[in-house]
């Protein structure tokens, strides 16, 4: 049984020019719930450590347990908006994600903070399905990359923004502040949301499914040799970011003295970069195919995490040069991102939600596992943070160019 709405389903040409302004702001924010929720609390980790009298790993490890709680939720979340559409799914994450945000500014533990970090990523994975969902719904592949560009020149302004406030919030409200604002975050998405968001899947494409017909959808998915390659590729792009994300507030602040508001300015111009790789993006997609932008900006990545790794390994060139080499890493994940999401997505309409949710969760499972790698390696040098960045750009490489191999076309099943 199909479920019905109060207002049909739009498309861009439909919507004014202030409606897709609308539009792009909104998707943007939903995009950035998981930078706004990692990034913002990075400067606080030494804190948050000395006041739950917890090692600072505990504390490290927080950000896998929300990677790995985003990478579960959103599976949760794809079947949802494939059968009631996009808005109700995501208005129902945004709650959960606000009391979420509200229980991690009171706990007095470090396993209690892991389990609100937990919950908090499963709220959040609406966000980060549904908008990718959107996209799908309104735009082809090479326009779906290209206003995945877009949504990161707003996504991208979380990593330089968030650390910037959660250093000042440490010296006013302490740590828990930092929550407190996530929840506000929270509330302010959910409105923009209830309030202006269309409606993008129609009734006709809604598709009703049971738990074994959902097994299915994922099971094809998950044999999609094109899909699973990106999907794996994507994943190592998010491990090279998870890894910085993971090591950065240890290298910086413990190992070369950086204070946590001056952290906030370094980590802001790494994300600068990757902004700016992402709306170079949006250019070079006039001129190249989302598929060589993608592969040349892997092999850049891979070259420059090599040097990265020789040059922590010796000391050459100093902090100096270890900073340059992260910075053109981080900014050539600007270019995959954008390419990659939208070539995973490419084949799938009517199960847009289910492709963006396995995304999402393939995504997110790497690059958890990624940053407890970071964390549980940890060695008081650099080396666990740049050795699985470099790992996890060799398996985006190579899944990459195995879905680039797979030759067989794909015929989507009945349901796709």
């Amino acid at each position: 049984m199909q479920v019905t709405i109060t207002a049909p389903a739009v498309q861009p040409r439909d919507m004014s020019r202030r409606q897709l302004a609308q539009l792009v702001l909104i998707l943007g924010a939903l995009t950035a719930f998981s930078s706004m929720s990692i990034d913002m609390y990075l400067p606080a980790f030494p804190q948050i450590a000395r006041d739950l009298n917890v090692p600072l790993g505990t504390v490290q490890l927080s950000i896998s347990a929300f990677l790995f709680g985003s990478a579960g939720g959103q599976l949760f979340y794809g079947p949802l908006a494939d059968r009631f559409g996009r808005r109700r799914p995501l208005l129902l994450g945004l709650g959960l994600y606000i009391l979420s945000a509200i229980g991690c500014a009171c706990v007095h533990t470090g396993t209690g903070l892991l389990f609100w970090r937990v919950v908090m990523a499963v709220g959040g994975g609406a966000g980060m399905v549904i908008s990718r969902a959107v996209v799908r719904d309104l735009y082809d592949t090479k326009e779906a990359a290209r206003m995945f560009s877009l949504l990161m020149l707003i996504m991208g302004a979380a990593p330089i923004l968030a650390p910037l406030a959660g250093g000042q919030l440490l010296l006013i409200t302490g740590w828990r502040g930092i929550f407190g604002l996530l929840a506000i975050f929270g509330l302010a998405s959910l409105c923009a949301a209830a309030l202006c968001l269309p409606e993008s899947l129609p009734v006709e494409r809604r598709v009703t499914r049971g738990f074994s017909e959902m097994a299915k959808v994922y099971s094809h998915l998950l044999h999609h040799r094109r899909f699973l390659g990106y999907a794996a590729a994507l994943g190592g792009v998010s491990g090279i970011n998870f890894s910085y994300i993971a090591g950065a507030p240890f290298i910086f602040i413990e190992l070369h003295g950086i204070s946590p508001q001056h952290f906030g300015i370094f980590f802001g111009c790494n994300a600068f970069g990757l902004i700016g790789a992402s709306q170079l993006n949006r250019r070079l997609l006039h001129r190249f195919s989302a598929e060589g932008l993608m592969k040349s900006a892997l092999a850049v990545n891979i070259v420059a995490g090599l040097l990265l790794t020789l040059a922590v390994v010796t000391g050459i060139g100093g902090f100096p040069l270890q900073v340059a080499l992260i910075f053109v890493c981080l900014c050539t994940t600007g270019l995959l991102y954008p390419n990659l999401t939208a070539l995973a997505m490419a084949p799938f309409e009517k199960a847009a939600g289910s492709a963006s949710a396995l995304l999402g969760t393939i995504q997110y499972t790497l690059g958890a596992t990624a940053g407890a790698v970071v964390g549980l390696l940890h060695n008081q040098t650099a080396l666990p943070m740049v050795g699985t960045m470099v790992a996890c750009a060799l398996l985006g490489s190579v899944a990459a160019h195995a879905a680039i191999r797979a030759s067989i076309p794909h015929r989507p099943r009945p349901g796709m």
